[in-house]
This record gives structure tokens, sequence and C-alpha cells, in this order.
């Protein structure tokens, strides 16, 4: 399901236009963004948690060749499923 889909989808579930629910979908997107940017953690009990994962730097080999390369320190957004949602998928 690609953006577009997820917005038809979700707009003939609410009853709302196809318009106002990418207008929400747009806003809700941003807001997980702006906290996960803020450094805060993303709730929503039942369904999951969006936080952002430090990785350390550290010492890796190219495979191609074989060298030794040092990859940087990074931030990268993750999500973990809750229950209910792992649950429902399971069945």
């Amino acid at each position: 399901m690609n953006k577009t889909e997820l917005i038809a989808a979700a707009a003939e579930k609410s009853g709302l236009s196809k318009k106002d629910t990418e207008k929400a979908l747009g806003a809700v997107l941003e807001s997980i963004t702006d906290a996960l940017v803020a450094g805060d953690k993303v709730q929503m009990v039942g369904f999951g948690v969006f936080e952002v994962k430090e990785r350390s730097a550290r010492t890796g080999r190219n495979p191609k060749t074989k060298e030794v390369i040092q990859i940087p320190a990074s931030k990268s957004p993750i999500f973990k499923a809750g229950k209910a949602l792992k649950d429902t998928v399971a069945k």
C-alpha cells in the first residue's frame, strides 16, 4: 500500500474527503517527525513506538576491497510494534 492508497482507505473508513484525510495524515507524520528530531519518543498504545536509535562509531570493512573503514556515529528512526498490533497481524 502506498501513500495514495492509504489516504483513500482512511478517507473511506473515516467518512472524510480525501483532501482532508491527506491533510490529517500529513499533520500526523509531520508531528511524529518533529518529535523524533527533538529527541522525543512517540508512543501510541496498542500500535507501537517511534523513537530514535543512536549508533556509535565503529570500524567496518569494504566488502569489495577488504579495506578497513571507519563508520561514523549516526541516528536512525525505528518503530517497535505494540502487542495489540503484533497480535492482530499474527492472526
